[in-house]
């Protein structure tokens, strides 16, 4: 008897966390993999990593890989990339969120309003607004089908700012991204689809590795996770049984790590931010209309 492949979507994998994430993922699925650096010749490339080569190490660990060259700030290109997996396989079980177009330099010192403009508004646009379009697609596909996963990668940037670190439109992007989740679970849940936030710690990524001044061993930050562990963490979720009790939560990865089993290559399980950066966006569930909140205040008194 043959297993029919999961049908997956990372977005943003040519390095990074999409590239651990669409790894981890990589057993007994066809993983579809977006990014706008299709080899390792890219002539705008100024950081290792390719589809490509991310295509290679899904191979290598027992998957299918479709790389897929797509601008996630284009929704023709989004569009175009759905329309595709429709055709090969007329479903989507697992969307992965993942696409960002983080500035080359962190602001240091600069106020918001020293920055890039343009650098900042795309930060929105290929981030949250295209998570939204991605979402909007796949929900097209997995709603008939009645299952499938949604992930947003986020971080405690939806919470908290960290000077130096983060700006104004990072940040509202993650917030937004989190309230996404929270508010698309609410209407799939009838249709057997789960939403999930995940906040990841920093991350051993090859940007992160081309600044060696965030990698310090000072107590800069709690400790660091690899893009292959985030990969792990959200194969182990989509796996769960109970998957559906998670839908529409935040929650950070080290958390989810130690509650599935999952651990780093070496055996460790990265130490979660909660205690320094808060807990995870959490939301009011409401009551349909007000009528039905005055009967249940009504019923309890």
């Amino acid at each position: 008897m043959t297993t029919q492949r999961r049908v997956v979507l990372v977005t943003g994998a040519s390095r990074g966390a999409g590239r651990g994430i669409a790894v981890g993922l990589a057993p007994d699925s066809v993983v579809y993999i977006t990014g706008r650096t299709s080899s390792p010749s890219h002539e705008d490339q100024w950081l290792p990593g390719s589809l490509a080569e991310t295509a290679g190490e899904i191979e290598a660990a027992g998957g299918v890989a479709v790389p897929v060259a797509c601008d996630h700030g284009d929704d023709d290109q989004v569009a175009a990339l759905f329309e595709q997996i429709t055709r090969d396989h007329g479903r989507l079980d697992i969307l992965v969120n993942n696409a960002i177009a983080l500035p080359r330099e962190l602001p240091g010192p600069r106020g918001f309003w020293e920055m890039p403009l343009d650098d900042e508004v795309r930060l929105l646009n290929v981030g949250l607004r295209s998570h939204y379009v991605s979402s909007y697609h796949a929900a097209k596909l997995m709603v008939p089908q009645g299952s499938g996963l949604i992930v947003n990668t986020s971080s405690p940037g939806a919470r908290t700012h960290l000077p130096g670190v983060h700006t104004p439109p990072y940040g509202a992007g993650k917030a937004g991204s989190d309230k996404l989740i929270h508010d698309m679970a609410c209407e799939l849940e009838p249709h057997g689809v789960a939403a999930v936030g995940i906040w990841m710690g920093l991350l051993l990524t090859e940007r992160v590795l081309a600044n060696p001044d965030w990698v310090r061993d000072d107590g800069v930050f709690p400790g660091m996770e690899s893009p292959w562990f985030i990969g792990r963490v959200i194969d182990a979720l989509s796996r769960d049984e109970k998957l559906a009790a998670r839908s529409g939560g935040i929650f950070y990865s080290s958390e989810l790590a130690a509650a599935y089993g999952v651990t780093e290559a070496d055996g460790t399980t990265p130490p979660s931010y909660r205690a320094w950066l808060g807990a995870p966006s959490s939301f009011t569930d409401v009551y349909p209309t007000y009528a039905e909140f005055v009967a249940s205040e009504a019923a309890v008194s």
